[in-house]
C-alpha cells in the first residue's frame, strides 16, 4: 500500500475517531473528555508531522 496524502490523512482520521469516540464513552465528566480529546487531537497531529518527516529523511538519505 503506498502511503499518499490523501490515505495517510484518511487513516489518521479514523484513528483519531476511534480514540475520541472511545474516550466520549467513557464516564468521564464532559469537560475531561473535552481535555483528554484535545490533547489526543495534538499528539496524534504532532506524532503524524515527527513520522513524515522521518520518512522523508530515510528515503532521501537511506538506500
Amino acid at each position: 500500500m503506498e502511503f499518499n496524502t490523501t490515505t495517510t490523512a484518511i487513516a489518521f482520521i479514523i484513528l483519531l475517531a476511534v480514540l475520541v469516540g472511545g474516550t466520549a464513552m467513557s464516564p468521564m465528566s464532559t469537560s475531561t473528555v473535552a481535555m483528554v480529546s484535545v490533547g489526543l487531537l495534538v499528539f496524534g497531529a504532532l506524532s503524524l508531522a515527527l513520522g513524515v518527516k522521518h520518512g522523508e529523511y530515510r528515503a532521501s538519505h537511506h538506500r
